[in-house]
């Protein structure tokens, strides 16, 4: 390696750091502070490159009335990112194809609490669930399915 490579490699490397820090996708992430599931959630998602406002609130349905979650829709906590609702233990692979679709809707969730979808992660659970896209007119279909055996 030559005396300029080496200098530079360091440069380089730092540079790429910074480059894909600046590109993860900041999300807000409304949660009870009690909530341990939804605490999961959210270190999962930073895990997965999100980059993560998490705001404690007790009035769970406020926010959901706020950004207009379906009732059957509801889980325990409710994510914005790139002006989508992401509610509940939605798969963060779900998310980043959302993203880069850039589908027309207003969001999507996993309704309830599954207990083999992520966050919730309990031990020998193989809950089958769906990931559900939605819009403010009330349309909704199956966006994914996790078919747990």
């Amino acid at each position: 390696m030559t005396f300029i490579a080496k200098i530079l490699k360091p440069v380089l490397l730092t540079s790429s750091l910074i480059g894909s820090a600046a590109l993860a996708e900041e999300m807000t992430v409304y949660k009870s502070q009690y909530c341990g599931c939804c605490t999961e959630w959210a270190e999962q998602m930073e895990d997965a490159g999100f980059s993560l406002t998490v705001i404690n609130n007790e009035y769970m349905s406020d926010v959901k009335n706020q950004y207009g979650v379906p009732n059957n829709l509801r889980s325990c906590h409710t994510a914005i990112v790139n002006d989508y609702i992401i509610e509940g233990h939605v798969p963060a692979a779900d998310i980043k194809k959302l993203l880069a679709q850039n589908k027309r809707v207003t969001g999507i969730a996993t309704p309830g609490m599954p207990q083999s979808a992520p966050g919730m992660d309990v031990p020998g659970a193989s809950d089958a669930y769906q990931v559900v896209a939605f819009n403010k007119a009330g349309m909704q279909y199956v966006y994914n399915e996790y078919n747990q055996k």
